[in-house]
């Protein structure tokens, strides 16, 4: 019977403080602590201790480099949550060669789609060896078919390799620890290029000042590891601190969103993350399935991070499962992105949702975030995500660079030792975002509340009308909340040229296929826009699980706008504005 790492350990914990990871997993390796993975049904599959990934990691790293794999080679891997890609990741890191974690195939549409994405990955990071797990150990064979690679497959590719005595390379602070793809939200993914001693300082704030993580606590996540908040959050801060972590695969969540709440009550989880859907999509289920037997009186830090932070969907989690012990100040909003590792603040522990209520006129038209007068006619909530991480900086800056103050919109530009190196091999495009004197152009707007960072959205996915800056999670909140039929993910909003200037167009999944029903929807969401935002869009109805996301399954407005104007939906249902 398989059994799971304990969460406590007689191990003396030390938080972040290593050099490297390799550094890391030998010290974690001398306690008890480890990965464990679920499946589908909440079966353990495999409990990994962290001695059993020392163990194993060091002698599949030899027979790497008698392969002919050298260091600094990187070594593409489709990330599964499972225990062979923490073997590879894990023996890389011994290597001295630099994992670049690739997605699964859940997000690309088709298996076509899929070899072509990754096989870009790997000519991106210009990786030497590429892995996978066997269910997809052909397409990616056909992904790098002709790229010259020096292995491909399985870890079963190293098997009967004679490794002698090969010398394990020193790792030091500045190599790279690791390729983190960025989700391709608004241009096809580069190569974030994090060395250890920047995934190291992001560990290191996160543990001692973002999530105050103690020898005490458990992890659990559903998340990817091919995004930075499931590689990082969720396997590399939790291992330099030795802490246990229990997984079950994304595409189990989607399927099964109340088990993820499940393993937090079975093993008495106290650190978890996802991004607002994740919480919404586990209330939704509560409607109609049993919560009997979950008790989440454990988790003492419920993330929310990964996109914009939804305040109606959240209080209504909270709301949910406060029955089950859930309690609302658990709540931690959080902003990063994999340029800066992951993180670049937390909301202050044990507080819960903080919102700021602004005058949403004076923001779309002023770029100013007023509290609402008197005189006020619409207002948008925004959720608090906490202060600047100690020893990193944030600026808000105008158009023309200079610094705003509180409560201005600007551009966010961050500084900091847990910032990447670069974009691999792509120095025009590392240029455009990070400044000789250390400064990253975040792509986010958004202002500084109480010293709190306050995300307002993408600069790239503004909508401008008529002097207005519109924001198109507004309008597709708005439509998504006002509308019973509609749910989270179901409209995407975006400006194409009209006419007569930008014209606003919002495409809504339909699940109707009754003309008058279509008529119908398309007619209410118009409405619920016109009254709420006082702006003329366009529908589009276009059918269910059209809208293209990232591969960390978020919606991709850039590529539904491409996908529209090249007619990808075919003839629109509309009703015209």
């Amino acid at each position: 019977m398989v059994t799971a790492t304990p969460s406590k350990h007689a191990l003396s914990t030390r938080r972040a403080d290593f050099a490297t990871v390799p550094e890391a997993i030998a010290y974690a390796a001398r306690g008890e602590t480890g990965l464990n993975f679920y499946s589908g049904k909440g079966e353990l599959t495999e409990s990994l201790t962290y001695a059993r990934l020392y163990d194993e990691a060091l002698p599949l790293a030899r027979r790497m480099l008698a392969k002919g794999l050298v260091k600094g080679d990187r070594v593409a891997i489709i990330a599964e949550s499972d225990g062979d890609f923490m073997r590879a990741f894990a023996a890389c890191q011994f290597a001295g060669l630099v994992p670049a974690p690739m997605p699964l195939p859940a997000a690309f549409g088709g298996k076509d789609a899929y070899i072509d994405h990754i096989r870009r990955m790997i000519q991106g990071a210009d990786a030497a060896a590429a892995l996978s797990p066997a269910a997809l150990a052909d397409w990616l064979c056909a992904a790098a078919d002709g790229l010259g690679l020096k292995a491909v497959g399985t870890l079963a590719v190293f098997d009967g390799v004679e490794a002698g005595n090969i010398a394990l390379p020193v790792v030091t602070p500045d190599d790279l620890c690791y390729l983190q793809f960025s989700s391709g939200s608004t241009r096809f993914p580069l190569g974030v290029a994090v060395t250890q001693r920047a995934l190291m300082a992001n560990a290191h704030a996160i543990t001692h000042h973002g999530l105050g993580i103690t020898g005490n606590d458990r992890c659990v996540s559903w998340l990817p590891l091919y995004h930075d908040m499931g590689l990082v959050g969720f396997l590399l801060t939790p291992l330099v601190c030795q802490v246990s972590i229990d997984y079950l695969p994304t595409r189990e969540f989607a399927r099964r969103p109340l088990l993820w709440l499940s393993l937090i009550s079975r093993n008495g989880g106290t650190l978890s993350y996802s991004p607002s859907f994740g919480y919404e999509l586990a209330a939704r289920r509560a409607e109609t399935a049993s919560t009997e037997g979950i008790d989440l009186s454990t988790w003492r830090g419920a993330g929310i991070g990964g996109d914009m932070v939804r305040p109606r969907v959240l209080r209504k989690f909270a709301e949910t499962f406060a029955p089950r012990g859930f309690r609302a100040e658990a709540l931690v909003p959080s902003y990063g992105m994999a340029e800066a590792s992951l993180a670049l603040s937390f909301a202050p522990l044990d507080t819960g949702l903080v919102t700021d209520l602004v005058d949403l006129d004076r923001l779309e038209n002023d770029a100013v975030a007023e509290r609402p007068g008197a005189g006020t006619v619409r207002s948008r909530e925004f959720v608090l995500n906490g202060p600047v991480l100690p020893g990193h900086a944030l600026q808000v800056r105008d158009p023309d660079g200079d610094v705003l103050g509180e409560r201005q919109v600007g551009r966010l530009f961050a500084r900091g030792p847990s910032l990447m190196r670069e974009y691999f091999n792509r120095p025009e495009e590392t240029a455009a975002v990070l400044s000789p004197d250390g400064w990253l152009d975040t792509g986010d707007l958004g202002y500084l509340c109480d010293g709190q960072i306050v995300i307002t959205g993408r600069a790239k996915d503004l909508i401008l009308v008529n002097g207005r800056n519109i924001w198109p999670q507004d309008l597709e909140w708005s439509a998504e909340h006002a509308v019973e039929q509609l749910r989270s993910g179901d409209v995407v909003a975006f400006s194409v040229d009209g006419e007569g200037g930008e014209q606003v167009l919002v495409l809504v999944q339909c699940r109707p296929t009754q003309a008058d029903a279509r008529a119908a929807l398309a007619t209410q969401v118009q409405g619920v826009l016109r009254a709420a935002h006082g702006l003329e869009v366009k529908v589009v109805l276009v059918p269910t699980h059209s809208l293209p996301q990232t591969s960390s399954g978020k919606l991709s407005r850039t590529k539904a706008r491409q996908m529209y104007l090249a007619g990808a939906f075919g003839p629109d249902a509309t009703v015209a504005a």
